[in-house]
């Protein structure tokens, strides 16, 4: 059993040095930073995050949920405050181990009232340029990733036509599921090796299936969930909204995610009302996105595993 830490010390410099550019682009725009707190009385519903769960002791009356993202705090802010924010802080995660993924990992998440998706795009693109060097951002439609790549139109391809075409991809056997389970197969599996080839590149424009928090709009006869994704050299790095601003879609959303928890046998989570309350009160038309900051570090240094840019991995701490 080591005790010395994983990262060397010039990556422990570099890391300091990354967050105190993060921090002056921030303050040059005027952009405030913030904290809130990393225990929540309420989990992330999506059935696809499991959140770690500290039991209650003398303090805590119940348990609380180590948080997967600062979002439901921060919104809480913007509904109070309305002012641009943002947050460098942990995050947590259950799960998800490897050579992208730490349980415990460091994420940059801001919002900017007034901005669409693609305005918040435009800064996310400066941010990574600040951080990284000058490159190419490219921009391409999920749809048009779809049908360029592998000729098929994701939106009113059926679920069969899917499974088709990742068959020519992939030994699917026996698999079986509903159009998303064929779509983010066909994502992570085929297209994203190939957006390694594109440099830096962000997906936008998803199926209103894989909305998220996102708004949903009609485009193009299709409903689109408002978000994007940014892609660098092959590494999924930031993933980004229009921001939902409707408490009741919002609670809509939530129960559906707590039905196909029970569906699949997951456990349900609670709900968090005073998120749905201050989007009741208002919170303003804005877009928000997260960045993975041990990954934005990864690519800075050119490491080919979280663990290379982090003082202790989490088999070690």
């Amino acid at each position: 059993m080591s005790w010395q830490p994983a990262a060397e010390l010039q990556v422990l410099r570099r890391r300091a040095q990354l967050l105190a550019t993060i921090r002056a682009f921030f303050a040059e725009r005027g952009v405030l930073e913030v904290e809130t707190p990393l225990l929540g009385s309420s989990g992330v519903t999506d059935p696809a995050i499991e959140p770690f769960i500290v039991p209650d002791g003398e303090v805590l009356d119940t348990p609380r949920f180590l948080q997967t993202s600062p979002e439901y705090g921060m919104k809480r802010l913007l509904a109070a405050h309305g002012e641009p924010i943002y947050q460098v802080c942990k995050a947590f995660r259950d799960g998800e181990s490897g050579a992208r993924h730490n349980p415990e990992f460091t994420l940059l998440e801001w919002y900017r009232p007034g901005f669409d998706h693609h305005a918040l795009m435009d800064e996310v693109a400066r941010l990574v340029q600040t951080c990284l060097g000058e490159r190419p951002m490219h921009r391409l439609s999920y749809r048009a990733l779809f049908i360029r790549e592998l000729a098929v139109d994701p939106f009113t391809a059926t679920r069969d036509d899917l499974a088709l075409v990742a068959s020519e991809y992939a030994d699917t056997g026996s698999m079986a599921g509903d159009r998303d389970l064929w779509l983010d197969l066909l994502m992570t599996h085929v297209l994203e090796p190939r957006l390694a080839e594109r440099g830096a590149c962000f997906i936008y424009d998803y199926p209103a299936s894989q909305a998220a928090l996102s708004r949903i709009v009609q485009e193009d006869g299709v409903r689109v969930g408002q978000r994007f994704e940014l892609y660098v050299d092959g590494v999924e790095l930031a993933n980004g909204y229009c921001e939902l601003t409707d408490a009741a879609e919002q609670r809509a959303r939530f129960e559906a995610d707590n039905a196909l928890r029970r569906e699949r046998g997951q456990q349900e989570r609670p709900i968090d009302d005073r998120l749905l309350a201050a989007m009741a009160h208002g919170l303003p038309d804005c877009s928000g996105v997260a960045l993975g900051v041990d990954r934005l570090l990864m690519l800075a240094i050119a490491a080919d595993d979280v663990a290379e840019v982090l003082a202790f991995p989490w088999r070690s701490s």
